[in-house]
């Protein structure tokens, strides 16, 4: 990111607009930087792009003082940059083979960034080869298709309680391209730190990751892509199983069905319907909220690249990422799914789509609250409700005011059509779900949630 500065001369004055955005974004970038000499872009261009694109892939932000941009130098461009696929050394690759070969309870978790299809596929063929167990962390779903007969299922919030009891009984844990951060370690809880209890094997992009925070029995410093090639020719002394079989079943059954919510419109049924109504390559866009639940627990995703959300929990990504998902692949359905109160961080990007033509279907889930807060207020202070109720607008007609189509629907049975009179419209849509503000998980009320933390009280 190219930011503007104050001219150089203006600098700790506190002069208008003055940010010093080294100290502000500092922490939360790979690299910030600020060019004050027009003869170094070229290098320090070269540098923002090599930084953001390698290892572990996050953002650098570029300061550019107002006053050069009107200088005059002589210099070449840029370089172009290639991101750098980190391999994994035979010695790891062989050590890696001989783990396997001993392990009768394998599992792979896999997570992060610097995936592609081919990938995806790679893993999915050594794991069918060898019979072991795949599932996918936070908001990674779509690193490995779901219907695969290797899948165990969405290491996220709220999982399968099978997949837990599975992840704990294994032997061997393979997690390629992942942190374990908070979500998917379930609070730092999943695994010892910081030796693992079991073998635990390593394999991410960027070094400084490796021994973090899990100090893996095999560390494998190679991007996923290149570690995933490598795989494809691993050649085991024995094909040793592991029990893939069973762990597909349960992530079946647990996806299979909606759960039973309270309301007319069952978020549930909306998932289910969606997943055997959509093609393989239509792209989900998300942002924050209790309501994405549903998504990980009902939808299957089938192919790289088809869900677009924040692994950092960001409300209001949804609708500004279903615009731009739109804009590269025109051609794919793209569907954003919005809480009312995560929609309204960012819902006046639909002016956007209107004015550029993007015709990104936006579902609604309106339960008029904040519902993740309100959820930890019942669950740690019952009753005490505090600044998460929401008054919020028709959303259909906001968006027939913006020119697009708008429809609200309150019966879980009227939703397929509304859908596709959405999605054949060809104009930007917003389908308003009538949520009962006590559906506040896929496994749980409000009102349960309320009267266990009273009883927990009283004991």
């Amino acid at each position: 990111m190219f930011v503007g500065q104050v001219a150089r001369e203006m600098r700790e004055r506190e002069a208008f607009q003055e940010v010093d955005y080294r100290a502000f974004f500092g922490p939360i970038t790979k690299w910030a930087t600020e060019i004050e000499d027009p003869a170094r872009v070229p290098e320090i261009v070269s540098r923002a792009f090599h930084t953001a694109a390698n290892g572990r892939p996050g953002p650098v932000v570029v300061s550019i003082p107002e006053d050069m941009l009107v200088e005059r130098v002589a210099v070449g461009d840029a370089p172009a940059y290639a991101a750098i696929e980190t391999s994994p050394g035979g010695t790891e690759m062989a050590k890696l083979a001989q783990m396997l070969t001993d392990a009768r309870a394998p599992i792979m978790l896999l997570g992060g960034s610097r995936w592609s299809q081919a990938a995806s596929d790679n893993i999915g063929r050594f794991a069918q080869r060898h019979g072991i167990p795949v599932c996918t962390t936070f908001r990674r779903g779509h690193l490995f298709d779901a219907l695969h007969p290797c899948y165990a299922g969405d290491l996220g919030i709220g999982p399968n309680p099978k997949l837990l009891a599975r992840i704990k009984a294994a032997d061997l844990v393979i997690n390629v391209g992942g942190r374990l951060g908070e979500l998917p370690s379930q609070s730092y809880t999943l695994f010892d730190i910081p030796q693992p209890q079991a073998p635990f094997v390593h394999v991410h992009p960027g070094i400084e990751e490796l021994g973090r925070v899990y100090s893996p029995h095999l560390a494998i410093h190679a991007t996923p892509t290149a570690f995933a090639a490598a795989l494809d020719h691993l050649d085991l002394k024995e094909a040793a199983r592991g029990d893939a079989d069973t762990a597909h079943a349960d992530y079946l059954e647990w996806t299979e069905m909606p759960t039973e919510q309270p309301g007319g419109v069952n978020f549930g049924a909306v998932m289910v319907w969606l997943r055997e109504y959509l093609p393989a390559n239509a792209m989900l866009c998300n942002g924050a909220g209790n309501y994405a639940a549903w998504i990980h627990r009902f939808f299957r995703f089938r192919r790289f690249g088809s869900h677009v959300a924040p692994a950092s929990g960001s409300m209001g990504y949804g609708v500004p990422a279903a615009v731009a998902m739109k804009r590269l692949h025109p051609d794919r359905p793209v569907v954003c799914l919005a809480g009312d109160g995560d929609f309204l961080m960012n819902g006046q990007e639909f002016a956007t789509a209107v004015q550029y033509g993007v015709a990104v279907v936006i579902v609604i889930a309106d339960n008029g609250m904040y519902g993740t807060i309100r959820m930890h207020q019942e669950r740690e202070y019952p009753g005490r409700i505090s600044a998460t109720e929401l008054r919020n607008p028709d959303f259909s007609a906001y968006a027939r005011a913006f020119g697009g189509f708008g429809v609200s629907v309150e019966r879980t049975e009227d939703f397929p059509e509304a859908f596709k009179q959405a999605l054949a419209c060809g104009k930007p849509a917003i389908i308003r779900l009538a949520i009962d503000g006590e559906a506040i998980t896929p496994t749980t009320t409000i009102a349960k949630i309320r009267a266990k933390a009273l009883a927990d009280r009283k004991r």
